[in-house]
């Protein structure tokens, strides 16, 4: 059913006043309520206006509770570091030596304390309490400078000679007739080997043990020790107790070795003898300090100052220098000393040492410290090769013109000849030193040619002084008799040893051919006028006194006087070549049996001929043993005793 419009109108009136009244009791409570919570909020503000002081002194009291919490726990760390530095300063007055481990546990307790009071910039007594502290560690650091100065000393002994010698190879060692430590001024020393044993092979496996020189037990210690002081600034203080102190016990030991400081004028002034035993020492003395007593400082220097590379290498090379300097001052002495032939070996057995010992030298005297006795090391192994191949040059020109009068009225070896053959075959046990010498100075690897050549070269120094020398001799035969002994002793001491190989078969072959015909030319000047003698030459006679028809009509003509006065001619220069001839030498057997045999041979037969053909005529006549004195057994046993160089004198004209 349709509701009228008015009907509709008041109906929405009705609904809308409804509602216009229900919003304003909505407005009145909310009012209400607004009013309500601000009269809470008023008197929230005046509660927290009257609670702010209590708050304020709650808060103040917490704080002061913190601080004295605070200030009482930072008073327990102080008390407890006054505490732990009267501990540590009972036990450093004590001093180290009862018990040190502890003493340096009170050490490292007094550095912490002054490292905490340092920190501790507000505290009013810190700067009493560091002064008080540093005080007391400067003192303990001054023990414990005593105590390493004390342990050091108490257990630093020179090593004795016999000690050292044990630890060298069986080799090396010297014997028990023959100490090395001692001057040997015979010339017999532990180093009179020294040659031979270098180049042994079982030498190149050889272990050297240095000894023992400070007990193992000890060097923990001084470890420590050094450690405390180097980390208190006190590095200086310790080097100066540790050289002070390993220094004198180095120079000891060395001492008792048999090292002597000598300069070159004391070098100079010594018998060749004496500075030959001594030189045969210091081999031996270098060998021992570097690879015994050297090693063995370094490996001590190296355990007490592990961790300190600069002093450890500082501390070493301050310890040895001294007694480094020593040993190489005697080879320098001798590397400028005044040249001689005979210092040559010794010069090339004092440079293979310094070559054999310098990889160790190098290992040893390692670092920055030790720079100026590795230069010095170097420089020494220079002059002495240097030196060495002066002196080797010299020899030729000495050879050349050696001017001894030494006579050798015999005809044998001439002295010059045996001391230049001996001195050539020593060469030959030093090749690899020598071409090392060649190689540094030439800068060649032609040594082995270079070697051969300067043996050519004094080998021919040496003929043309014997030529010379052979000059002086009056009688022909003698000067080739001497030409040939000398050239066949070169010959055959070439042969027999290393030289020939260097100097070949064709330079052998070529002199045992001047051999023969030095021994031709003999025969020739001693032998011919006795052997026309017996020649048929001029035996026939224009007159009287001749017997034909002898010997079946051979010695138809010839006349018994000419054969008479040929037997006693003959007679009277054998006996002269005899006597003279039993007073020249020739010492090689071999040679001497084959220098009669080729006399006998031209002789013998000859004499026999002339006996068998003209012995006759003087046989039936008066006294003929007068003129036949000699058969021809007579010759042979009598030629058997040539050479023999009997009753010496010079000979007549």
């Amino acid at each position: 059913m349709r509701v009228p419009a008015t009907l509709g109108d008041d109906f929405l009136r009705e609904r809308a006043a409804k509602m216009r009244e229900s919003l304003q009791k909505s407005q009145t409570i909310t009012d209400n309520v607004v009013s309500i919570l601000g009269s809470f909020d008023h008197r929230l503000s005046a509660l927290e206006t009257a609670m702010r002081p209590t708050q304020i002194r709650t808060n103040s009291i917490r704080k002061a509770h913190e601080n004295i919490d605070k200030t009482l726990k930072a008073a327990e760390v102080i008390l407890a570091q006054f505490d732990l530095s009267r501990q540590a300063e009972m036990k450093i007055l004590k001093g180290p030596h009862e018990d040190l481990e502890s003493y340096l546990g009170s050490i490292g307790q007094l550095r912490n304390i002054i490292k905490f009071f340092s920190s501790q910039k507000g505290f009013k007594s810190s700067e009493v309490v560091l002064n008080h502290a540093n005080n007391l560690l400067a003192k303990a650091i001054s023990k414990l400078e005593d105590e390493f100065r004390q342990l050091l000393s108490s257990y630093s002994k020179p090593v004795e000679p016999e000690r050292l010698f044990d630890c060298l190879p069986k080799s090396l060692q010297p014997s028990s007739d023959s100490p090395g430590h001692h001057d040997d001024s015979n010339g017999k020393n532990p180093s009179s080997n020294h040659h031979a044993a270098l180049h042994d092979n079982s030498l190149e496996t050889a272990v050297f043990t240095p000894p023992t020189l400070i007990p193992p037990r000890v060097l923990p210690l001084l470890h420590e020790l050094s450690q405390q002081m180097v980390q208190a600034g006190h590095q200086q203080q310790i080097l100066k107790v540790y050289r002070d102190t390993r220094s004198v016990v180095l120079e000891e030991s060395l001492r008792k070795l048999g090292v002597e400081k000598l300069s070159k004028e004391d070098v100079q002034k010594m018998a060749w003898e004496v500075l030959e035993a001594k030189i045969g020492n210091w081999i031996h003395f270098m060998r021992i300090a570097v690879k015994l007593l050297f090693a063995g400082e370094r490996q001590v220097c190296d355990q007490i100052f592990e961790g300190f590379e600069s002093l450890r290498d500082q501390s070493f090379a301050e310890v040895t220098s001294s007694s480094v300097s020593v040993l190489f001052s005697f080879g320098e002495a001798i590397a400028k000393s005044k040249r001689s032939p005979e210092k040559l070996f010794v010069l090339l057995d004092m440079y293979e040492i310094m070559r054999e010992l310098h990889s160790e030298i190098e290992t040893i005297f390692k670092g920055e410290a030790c720079n100026e006795i590795r230069e010095s090391a170097s420089g020494l192994t220079k002059r002495l090769a240097q030196t060495a191949k002066d002196t080797f040059g010299d020899f030729e020109e000495a050879v050349e013109k050696d001017a001894t009068k030494t006579a050798v009225l015999d005809g044998t070896v001439h002295p010059l000849t045996s001391y230049v053959i001996n001195y050539v075959k020593f060469l030959f046990d030093y090749q690899a030193t020598l071409k090392q010498l060649f190689q540094e100075f030439a800068g060649s690897g032609q040594t082995s040619s270079e070697l051969a050549s300067v043996t050519m070269q004094i080998m021919q120094a040496l003929q043309s002084n014997l030529d010379g020398k052979s000059k002086h001799y009056r009688d022909p035969a003698l000067t080739h008799l001497f030409l040939m002994n000398n050239i066949h002793y070169i010959v055959r001491s070439v042969r027999r040893s290393e030289a020939k190989d260097l100097l070949g078969d064709d330079w052998v072959q070529r002199h045992r051919r001047v051999v023969q015909q030095h021994a031709n030319q003999y025969k020739r000047n001693a032998w011919s006028k006795i052997l026309q003698c017996l020649s048929v030459q001029g035996l026939t006679s224009s007159g009287g006194g001749s017997i034909p028809g002898i010997d079946g009509g051979n010695s138809s003509g010839v006349s018994r006087a000419l054969i008479k006065d040929r037997f006693k001619t003959f007679n009277m220069q054998f006996e002269e070549l005899h006597q003279r001839q039993s007073q020249w030498a020739v010492p090689d057997t071999e040679l001497r049996e084959s220098l009669r045999l080729s006399v006998a041979e031209v002789l013998l037969p000859a004499y026999r001929s002339f006996l068998k053909r003209f012995g006759p005529l003087v046989d039936g006549g008066k006294n003929p043993q007068k003129y036949v004195r000699y058969q021809p057994e007579d010759l042979e046993r009598m030629l058997g005793e040539f050479f023999e160089g009997k009753n010496l004198s010079e000979p007549k004209r």
